[in-house]
């Protein structure tokens, strides 16, 4: 399971899309670089040839970026999170359309397109299809977020196709989908961040027993429909921030209050869930920081520090 917030500086200029990856294990993921020029094995072709530079969080896996979130030097930025029961890809190429494999989703985004727009157009014709890279790694059903400092949409691929999302919240989870968790924020609408004054409607004057009596009711388990609702509170009341340590700093705040720990929330499977990494590419300085639940030292790797132009991704 997975969580992931957006956001932008006081100015409105430069975006921060940050991401809790949330599993029993990891894969080996590192931050992984693409350099323009790259050419990817596109099983279709929707992919030719890498047209912006990316880094983001990923495997290598002969020869070929699986990326689970990244940015480019545009400044736009996707994240794939976990959506069973609901997403459902293509069988095969849909003829007419572009198809797009669902590892190479994250890539074609940000290696083809500089802003959410651009995307969102180009959506319309776009069929994704389940085309694992190798058996080693079969398809991942995910749906995905993508935003740049103008907005954020949300990706859903179902059994009746495509299906995109204006994310005003800029928060998205897991399953169920987009839609139903923005409707469920009905059900909040009385939380807020305020101090209570006054007598209420208890017959005599009534004081807090300090501040946040006005949040109870704020879902604080590690359900997915209940992260997506904690993230919306957080992401909606944090204090906008200006410069780029500080937002790192919200990110990371915001995305530890729906972190999950060890040992709290059982899988299907017997395994317990954590937060394996939480990860953020920032638009301002084109940089990915990311720590690890065994080690919350928060590491940053500039774009700009490595080569723009080459022809195979690299692990940073």
């Amino acid at each position: 399971m997975c969580t992931s917030i957006r956001f932008t500086d006081k100015s409105g200029h430069y975006m921060y899309l940050g991401r809790n990856l949330d599993w029993s294990c990891g894969y080996g993921e590192r931050v992984v670089v693409t350099p323009r020029g790259v050419r990817p094995a596109s099983p279709f072709g929707a992919t030719p040839e890498v047209k912006y530079p990316i880094i983001g969080m990923g495997i290598i896996e002969e020869g070929q970026p699986l990326y689970f979130d990244c940015g480019n030097d545009q400044g736009l930025a996707v994240a794939g999170l976990n959506f069973p029961g609901y997403a459902m890809y293509e069988k095969d190429g849909v003829a007419g359309k572009t198809n797009v494999s669902s590892w190479e989703f994250p890539l074609w985004v940000c290696a083809n397109f500089s802003t959410v727009n651009e995307v969102e157009e180009a959506l319309d014709n776009v069929a994704i299809v389940d085309k694992p890279v190798t058996t080693k790694y079969p398809t991942s059903l995910l749906h995905w977020i993508i935003g740049d400092e103008q907005r954020s949409i949300v990706v859903e691929y179902r059994a009746d196709g495509m299906h995109v999302f204006h994310d005003q919240v800029n928060v998205l989870a897991n399953q169920p989908g987009f839609a139903w968790h923005e409707e469920n924020l009905r059900n909040y609408m009385n939380v807020c961040s305020d101090y209570p004054e006054g007598e209420g409607a208890m017959g005599k004057a009534l004081r807090p027993f300090g501040s946040g009596s006005m949040q109870r009711g704020l879902p604080g388990d590690y359900y997915s429909t209940s992260r997506f609702v904690r993230a919306a509170y957080v992401n909606a009341n944090y204090p906008e921030q200006e410069d780029e340590a500080a937002n790192v700093s919200r990110m990371f705040h915001s995305l530890q209050q729906v972190a999950m720990v060890d040992g709290c929330a059982r899988m299907g499977n017997g395994d317990f869930e954590k937060t394996i990494y939480t990860g953020l590419f920032s638009s301002r300085t084109n940089t990915y920081y990311y720590n690890t639940y065994d080690d919350q030292t928060v590491r940053s790797y500039a774009l700009a520090d490595y080569p723009q132009e080459g022809d195979a991704p690299f692990a940073a």
